[in-house]
């Protein structure tokens, strides 16, 4: 069995979702030799460029670094074969090509904020607290061409309370799934991977989708219970949302819903951009 400590590991990822598994990879001891995340972007009024959390946290404690515009750049490629990773790890980052993905003798593995194969795709928590599921979780799974679609090493269940917004289950996702991370990682080092392909596991319900969720335009459509509201039918979901939102319960929700929902205003809660993560 290989040592933690002898695995080669490179981290991708780019919002805070992604900073605590690349946290406890490194506070337990992990070899990360290097990190992946999104180039800087100009944020706010003066538009100066912003650092990713994951880039912020890698500064903080000196990981090697690499920010490519295109992933397939051969001056990119021939970085990451550099670092001669055994293992990459993706949890909210960009879908990745092939010669990427299939480059570490290992693999690389995903955590996706659902319980695949429900869910696919860019917001996954978003949509499950805007059709109102009782439950959710996070999987890691292997990478392969199809976008969430490869076998699945393991999951675990998280309940949605009635009162819980979408910010409520992105951090609690996002705890368990750094711990999931580091569970998932032993069982690669100790061999004991016996993953499923989804098309074997058994789903209650059709499958559903979670496509990347955008700001409202100036038609100001809202979803409530999964049925889309326009202005005049929605009293009570402020027509602008933030984070900020979900703590004003007795304001947000329209006369049809007693689950306080308009949460589909936040950003794609897992910070996922349009990847094969989630």
């Amino acid at each position: 069995m290989v040592e933690k400590k002898n695995l080669r590991i490179v981290y991708m990822g780019t919002p805070d979702f992604a900073v605590e598994a690349l946290r406890c990879l490194v506070e337990g001891g992990y070899n990360v030799v290097g990190v992946i995340t999104m180039p800087d972007k100009p944020a706010g009024r003066g538009h100066k460029l912003q650092f990713s959390p994951v880039k912020q946290y890698a500064l903080e404690h000196n990981l090697p670094l690499l920010q490519p515009e295109k992933l397939k750049d051969e001056a990119f490629v021939e970085a990451l074969r550099a670092w001669k990773a055994d293992l990459q790890i993706v949890v909210a980052f960009r879908m990745l090509p092939e010669v990427v993905w299939n480059m570490p003798r290992l693999g690389t593995f995903n955590l996706h904020a659902s319980l695949l194969p429900q869910y696919r795709g860019a917001a996954p928590i978003n949509w499950a607290v805007i059709n109102g599921d009782t439950e959710t979780g996070i999987t890691t799974f292997f990478l392969k061409h199809e976008i969430d679609t490869g076998e699945v090493i393991q999951q675990v269940r998280v309940p949605i309370a009635d009162t819980d917004n979408v910010g409520i289950v992105h951090d609690k996702l996002m705890l368990l799934g750094g711990r999931l991370v580091v569970e998932t990682v032993d069982a690669i080092l100790a061999g004991t991977v016996k993953s499923i392909p989804q098309e074997e596991m058994a789903v209650v319900g059709e499958l559903r989708p979670a496509p990347k969720i955008f700001k409202a335009g100036p038609t100001r459509w809202r979803i409530c219970c999964g049925k889309n509201l326009r202005d005049g039918e929605n009293r009570g979901i402020p027509s602008t949302g933030s984070r900020n939102l979900a703590d004003r319960r007795e304001d947000l929700y329209p006369r049809c819903c007693r689950r306080w929902l308009c949460r589909h205003l936040l950003p794609p809660a897992s910070g996922q951009e349009e990847t094969e993560n989630g």
